[in-house]
């Protein structure tokens, strides 16, 4: 899903109604996360251009959260990350900026068990990883969207996640661009670029399983992509190279390795 984000709010495809998030005379509301509470199920909230220090928290109800643009909206946190996701069944998020700016543990994205779609934004400088997407019933789209700058991977799977990853651009994490972890966790990754990740493009460990085609991971400081020989990936190991474009990169394209976090003394 490709969307254009403006300065206009989009037509709300649920047919309820549109609230907006901007500075004091120009909106309803000065903070998202007011206009979410005051939202129906089938009501939209669109963000003016703006930063707004702010922490959106749904659990168990559907959320339309749409912004100017990942370049004009921030919403940012001190305290923890700037949003968490639990048990929403539907929605969509889109055109903004998520930053979490503290010192202590935390992503700047949550999604437990969430049904959603994350499109054309930006997810950064998380201390652990940018996003992390994880419990049995997660079958969030993270589409066209930027994930960058994060301490620890771009995109972290687990738990038993099964989300659709597609075209997103992973770059300048400290460790992977794309980390996938656990028996059972099967994500689809679809054109997807891990470019100057401070190890590998993508990781596979610990049972993992995914589907991969047309993935680019390419310029990073390791590999391109690194598994464990207990994972399953989609195509087969000896058909990754063909199905994914995993150079150049510094020690080559792909490794499998019994200790694939050795790097990072884990």
């Amino acid at each position: 899903m490709t969307m254009a984000f403006g300065l206009d709010p989009p037509d709300n495809p649920k047919g309820g109604k549109t609230l907006i998030v901007g500075p004091e005379g120009e909106s309803d509301f000065l903070l998202p996360s007011e206009a979410l509470k005051n939202a129906g199920p089938d009501d939209q909230v669109f963000v003016l251009p703006g930063r707004y220090e702010d922490k959106i928290f749904a659990v168990d109800r559907p959320i339309q959260l749409v912004g100017a643009g990942k370049d004009q909206v921030e919403i940012f946190n001190r305290r923890g990350g700037p949003i968490y996701l639990q048990k929403v069944p539907e929605g969509l998020i889109g055109g903004i900026t998520f930053r979490y700016v503290g010192s202590d543990q935390h992503s700047a994205m949550n999604l437990l068990d969430s049904t959603c779609i994350i499109t054309g934004c930006r997810i950064k400088d998380g201390i652990q990883s940018g996003i992390v997407i994880y419990g049995p019933e997660s079958r969030a789209s993270v589409v066209n969207s930027e994930i960058c700058h994060n301490r620890e991977s771009g995109i972290f799977i687990f738990a038993g996640a099964r989300p659709y990853i597609r075209e997103n651009d992973c770059f300048d994490n400290h460790h992977f661009g794309i980390a996938v972890r656990d028996a059972d966790t099967c994500p689809d990754l679809v054109r997807n670029t891990c470019r100057n990740n401070m190890l590998s493009g993508i990781l596979l460990f610990h049972f993992a399983e995914a589907m991969m085609l047309e993935n680019r991971c390419f310029e990073n400081e390791d590999w391109g992509m690194v598994i464990t020989p207990d994972c399953k990936p989609s195509p087969p190991l000896e058909s990754i190279a063909q199905s994914n474009r995993l150079e150049p990169n510094p020690r080559g394209a792909l490794i499998e390795t019994d200790d694939p976090l050795r790097e990072i003394g884990r």
